[in-house]
């Protein structure tokens, strides 16, 4: 992840919020196992209306983003709010509107956390 990355994720969450996507949670999380980091998206409408229409609702958004957007749809996981892993990170970390909070390297119940950027998580 660069800085690129970070900055268009936050431009991502800004646009989604103008389209009320209603994201309760967003991040750049590190995957280990994988070595890849994904932006994850934590929404309501992951139980309402499934995953694959809030994929859909967020590459139409991406399609209006400016020609230098980067984050493709490969790199975004829809989640919902009940997510073991969003449970977990909420136990120890509240963060509001879209700032930019770095967890890394530290332990919630037990579980190892390598590396997270949270805009959000509420």
């Amino acid at each position: 992840m660069v800085d690129k990355d970070i900055r268009d994720g936050r431009k991502l969450i800004e646009a989604l919020d103008r389209s009320k996507f209603g994201l309760s949670g967003a991040l750049w999380f590190y995957f280990s196992d994988a070595n890849d980091w994904l932006l994850l998206l934590v929404s309501p409408l992951v139980d309402t209306e499934g995953p694959t229409s809030c994929y859909r609702k967020i590459q139409s958004v991406i399609e209006g983003m400016p020609r230098d957007f980067g984050i493709p749809l490969s790199s975004i996981s829809v989640v919902s709010p009940t997510d073991s892993l969003i449970r977990l990170l909420r136990k120890a970390i509240h963060v509001e509107g879209t700032s930019r909070m770095r967890f890394r390297r530290n332990t919630i119940n037990g579980v190892f956390i390598e590396d997270a950027l949270i805009y959000r998580l509420r």
